[in-house]
């Protein structure tokens, strides 16, 4: 076996006399990290090493090195031995450079836009991190290592990829042709430990009388909608609701990448699937509404409409499944709606818009908006009801963020409140045997900051 170059192996032994390792890998661990690289790659049966289960890779890969090391008489402190060895196991058997941040259950989200431009999202502030990437040919082996094991594809002919890793985490990236400067990934991760509605009160993402109001609302079986913008919370809000549907109810779950983690039985998810290479074997959103009708669904749970799903979704909720839920990207209630129409309307030409609306006022009780505000905080900035006019319906507000400055540090000033409007829905819930304090809703000196 051929050794390590003896000019490496003086410079090494010059350094370490020199100085430790410190927070970041000094060049001398880097050549180790290249050669033990490129004689892992020549030396063992990769095949086979690939088939192991995650545990025994890493086990095998730790004692090759070390055996390695022994044999080239390599002397290095435990301290640069295991952040060499981390480094190799990072790369062989991780996601490179990404792996610290996919361990840091702080991080909520990992943007690469290159090389050396990495971003982190940490309790809703954007920050750039302090990692980096060979090369963008490093990055393009990170997502096809990615990729792979979910059975999706990324080439010039297929530029995009969408899909989940094992923890449930969501990515999507994007390779020349699409991307102009190079390859991008964008990973949002969650958290092993769903958020509870108890959670969001103490994030200030709402009030006690917003939590119980749509906690009535879904043991009543209210149809909502959950409106918002791109990390708005949308899809955190849509699985901490759902733990108000009553146990033993049966629950079907529809989703591009599962996401929902609903803690309880009777649960069935069910993932769309793109084409293949070929072109064929797609499975839309679409398809699995109308198949999860057939499944004896108490409720039915779409994590986005975006198109002609839409309006099997409202015919759904219209037509035995009620407390149904979906989101929607949209800016503020009344745009939820408005979306909702035009992708029925693309969908069906034949129908009018006023059939639609009719159709929509039938289907949907709430709108529950949500906002990502410029300190990063997450809010619930609207409860909205849907109320049935001859010609359609109005949406009116139950509750409601008022936002009336921004800090010298940032943080944006508001409060909840309600707005003096009693719900029509009350007289569903008392039926139900959900009673809330008339308090909930009177403006009377009532503001929760």
């Amino acid at each position: 076996m051929e050794g390590i170059p003896l000019s490496i192996f003086q410079k090494l032994n010059t350094r370490l006399e020199e100085q430790q390792l410190q927070d970041q890998p000094t060049d001398y661990l880097d050549q180790l990290f290249e050669h033990y690289k490129e004689r892992l790659l020549k030396e063992s049966n990769l095949e086979q090493l690939i088939q192991l289960p995650a545990y025994q890779k890493s086990k095998t890969i730790e004692k090759l090195v070390f055996e390695m090391l022994v044999e080239e008489k390599i002397i290095i402190t435990e301290q640069d031995k295991a952040k060499l060895l981390t480094m190799i196991l990072n790369d062989s058997v991780g996601y490179g450079p990404l792996e610290p941040l996919l361990k840091n259950e702080e991080i909520t989200e990992i943007m690469v836009n290159g090389p050396s431009e990495i971003y982190i999202e940490r309790n809703g502030t954007i920050s750039q991190a302090q990692i980096t990437f060979k090369n963008n040919e490093h990055i393009r082996n990170i997502i096809e290592r990615i990729v792979a094991p979910i059975g999706r594809r990324i080439d010039e002919s297929s530029p995009l990829v969408d899909g989940r890793l094992e923890d449930g985490s969501r990515i999507n990236a994007a390779i020349p042709p699409v991307s102009v400067k190079g390859p991008v990934l964008t990973i949002r991760k969650f958290r092993k430990d769903p958020y509870t509605i108890e959670d969001l009160i103490n994030f200030h993402t709402m009030t006690v009388p917003m939590a119980r109001f749509l906690e009535a609302a879904m043991a009543s079986k209210l149809n909502v909608i959950i409106s918002g913008g791109t990390g708005s919370g949308k899809t955190t809000l849509l699985n901490v609701v759902s733990a108000g549907i009553p146990l033993g109810e049966r629950i079907i779950t529809i989703e591009d990448s599962a996401e929902l983690r609903l803690n309880r039985k009777n649960v069935v998810s069910l993932e769309a699937r793109p084409a293949n290479m070929e072109g064929t074997g797609e499975i839309s959103i679409r398809q699995l509404v109308r198949n999860a009708l057939r499944m004896r669904p108490d409720r039915i749970i779409v994590g986005e409409v975006r198109g002609a799903e839409a309006m099997d979704m409202l015919q759904a909720m219209n037509t035995g499944h009620e407390g149904s839920l979906t989101t929607i990207h949209a800016n503020n209630p009344n745009d939820a709606m408005s979306r909702i129409e035009a992708m029925i309307l693309m969908g069906n030409a034949s129908m009018t818009a006023e059939v639609v609306r009719s159709f929509i006022a039938s289907a949907v009780q709430l709108v529950v908006q949500t906002l990502r505000l410029q300190d990063g905080s997450r809010k619930i900035v609207s409860i909205a009801e849907a109320v049935p006019q001859e010609r359609g319906f109005v949406l009116r507000d139950i509750f409601r963020f008022r936002q009336y400055g921004v800090e010298k540090d940032g943080k944006v000033v508001g409060h909840f409140e309600p707005t003096g409007v009693v719900p029509l829905c009350l007289e569903k819930m008392k039926a139900f045997g959900q009673t809330l304090p008339e308090d909930y809703f009177s403006r009377e000196d009532v503001a929760w900051s």
